[in-house]
């Protein structure tokens, strides 16, 4: 199993939630976060002076995926995100020991 973490503009959580529902991925975490990378965030003018902002408001998207599913699911979030601009965000793609659903205790890839 593979666990695949998206860092996305919030303005793309809903193409890649509808994309990833109609690939067959139901079950997902979505957090709102603050961030910074290439983007170096925006100058904004307060009272008169300006200010650097450079955290700013991204969504960290994440799954757990069948192996055979994992590069298919990546190229998903990356079509379904991509705006070509700077800021667009990350995908990172991890190893899963195991699984375990707490309600029936089903482990391994029958848990996801």
């Amino acid at each position: 199993m593979k666990k695949i973490e998206c860092i996305l503009r919030p303005g793309k959580l809903e193409d890649v939630k509808e994309a990833l529902n109609q690939f067959g991925v139901h079950g997902m975490t979505v957090m709102q976060v603050m961030g910074c990378g290439l983007q170096k965030g925006r100058k904004e003018v307060y009272r008169g002076t300006e200010l650097t902002i450079n955290l700013l408001p991204k969504v960290k998207l994440e799954v757990i995926v069948k192996d055979e599913t994992a590069d298919a699911v990546v190229n998903l979030i990356r079509k379904s995100a991509v705006t070509g601009e700077i800021g667009d965000g990350k995908i990172f793609v991890s190893p899963v020991d195991t699984a375990v659903r707490i309600r029936t205790g089903e482990t391994g890839e029958a848990a996801i």
